[in-house]
């Protein structure tokens, strides 16, 4: 059989049909029929091609041990996001994009310690419970959190003016699924645009923008982890975030309290912001 555009696809997925594991041969027919499909529509020259093939390879070639630009194009195609979406358990806290900076193990903490190493930035006390879908507390689950600074800086980016781990704690609940602690309060800031993403936004006329957040990764015995931000209320960016991550569920009020009691019971100095929430786990399906 001649490989022209009308046997083209067929052809492709004929190559596949003897692969041992089904839900990869899926994977591959379909890949190939989209693809395809893609191709046959837009119809690029082979200039346009070899373009396409030599950004794929610049953004392999971005890719380093704190740096995952493969993440950042996903992330900004929206494709992330789409996946989250697609696979979200009902009865949870809503996930989002799990983002190209979770590239480090973060320093485990005990509850009420601060995730900030610098001392500057606006203090920030975030405390809530980690409860199963039903609203039982689940005690010792494992609270992942990281952020940037108050320059919109992760750690990573800065290994000459931020220490390392500063923005990140591994908490676990106390026996009432409650954690705490203390950090600043995070900026909105664009994602990296000194690389090939970055270049496609720019010929898109796209903003590189993400609102002000903090990350989590939670994890409970029996319970399926969650991925997800908290987004600060107010912040710039919330209707126009560049990886599509905001849902309205995870905006949250970082109220400012001038209380100094309470600043110092939290031990930090007002005046101070202060977030309160829950983060709600699915149960594992049976």
């Amino acid at each position: 059989m001649d490989f022209n555009e009308d046997t083209a696809t067929e052809a492709v997925q004929n190559s596949f049909r003897d692969t041992p594991d089904p839900r990869l041969r899926e994977l591959l027919e379909a890949l190939a029929r989209h693809l395809h499909a893609f191709v046959r529509e837009t119809r690029p020259s082979v200039q346009e091609w070899e373009r396409a093939i030599e950004f794929l390879t610049a953004v392999g070639q971005s890719c380093t041990d704190t740096r995952q630009e493969f993440v950042l194009l996903s992330d900004v195609l929206g494709v992330s996001m789409l996946v989250e979406t697609l696979n979200e358990h009902e009865g949870g806290t809503e996930s989002t994009v799990l983002g190209p900076f979770h590239m480090v193990e973060s320093p485990p903490r005990a509850l009420g310690d601060s995730i900030d190493l610098v001392g500057e930035g606006e203090p920030c006390v975030v405390s809530g419970r980690v409860l199963s879908a039903d609203g039982t507390p689940l005690p010792d689950a494992v609270v992942d959190v990281w952020q940037c600074d108050e320059n919109g800086f992760y750690d990573v980016q800065q290994p000459g003016s931020q220490p390392p781990g500063n923005g990140r704690g591994l908490f676990r609940t106390d026996s009432e699924g409650r954690f705490r602690f203390r950090t600043v309060l995070p900026s909105h800031y664009p994602i990296p645009t000194d690389g090939p993403v970055g270049r496609l936004l720019n010929a898109a006329r796209r903003h590189p923008y993400r609102p002000a957040h903090i990350h989590f990764i939670v994890k409970a015995d029996g319970h399926t982890p969650l991925t997800t931000h908290i987004f600060v209320a107010g912040s710039p960016y919330l209707d126009s975030d560049a990886v599509f991550a905001v849902k309205q569920s995870l905006i949250v009020d970082f109220a400012r309290s001038d209380d100094e009691k309470a600043a110092e019971r939290a031990g930090v100095h007002a005046p101070f912001r202060h977030a309160e929430f829950d983060l709600v786990l699915s149960r594992e399906p049976a």
